[in-house]
């Protein structure tokens, strides 16, 4: 696994990342500083940790208002357990970038 710098609403993070996932990584980051920075710029929010707060729960809104797979295509029924196996994969690099001080931001 390699590491790699990114940075979000103005500060740094090493985050890890497997080889080949770069992009899907930069991606990722580019959202989260994008909604963070629009929460933090609207000008009601000013804790950094309510702004990361509201910004995960804009986008996990924004990814369960995608239309489902599953009604394009009835087969695709394993899709459901693919998700979950990303929010945890997700979330172990989540918790791997935090580290042991136990604050979001």
């Amino acid at each position: 696994m390699k590491q790699m710098e990114v940075t979000i609403m103005g500060q740094s993070y090493i985050l890890a990342c497997p080889e080949g996932g770069e992009t899907s990584l930069l991606s990722a980051v580019a959202s989260v500083d994008s909604e963070m920075c629009a929460i933090r710029d609207g000008g009601r929010v000013k804790a950094r940790e309510r702004i990361a707060v509201l910004a995960a729960l804009n986008l996990a809104y924004q990814l369960a208002e995608r239309p489902s797979a599953a009604s394009a295509a009835a087969p695709r029924a394993a899709a459901p357990a693919s998700s979950d196996v990303q929010i945890d994969t997700m979330m172990a690099r989540i918790d791997a970038a935090l580290g042991s001080d136990g604050q979001l931001l």
